[in-house]
């Protein structure tokens, strides 16, 4: 199992959180279909695994496409479940 540095995985998620989508360049992004994630990993670890590599997980490509994901506070659900619902329906 590989040890994640999880104070700087929430710095990085607070810091991407807060990036300006005008100040995001294409060339800058990840393409989503570029992120290989090990499948049989529990999804705790996909999750850790899908931050490590991603530049900023809140920002990437889909198809050249600029995507944003964002979470709703008033949503029953974590930012846990919506990441591991993403990485379900991405890497099944």
């Amino acid at each position: 199992m590989i040890k994640y540095n999880i104070e700087e995985l929430a710095e990085k998620l607070e810091r991407c959180r807060n990036v300006n989508l005008d100040d995001v360049k294409l060339k800058d992004v990840d393409e989503i279909t570029d992120i290989k994630i090990d499948r049989i990993k529990p999804s705790n670890e996909k999750i850790l695994e899908f931050l490590m590599k991603t530049k900023n997980p809140y920002i990437f490509k889909v198809n050249g496409k600029l995507i944003r994901i964002r979470f709703s506070e008033k949503s029953n659900l974590t930012a846990d479940d919506c990441l591991t619902n993403v990485l379900k329906n991405l890497y099944r």
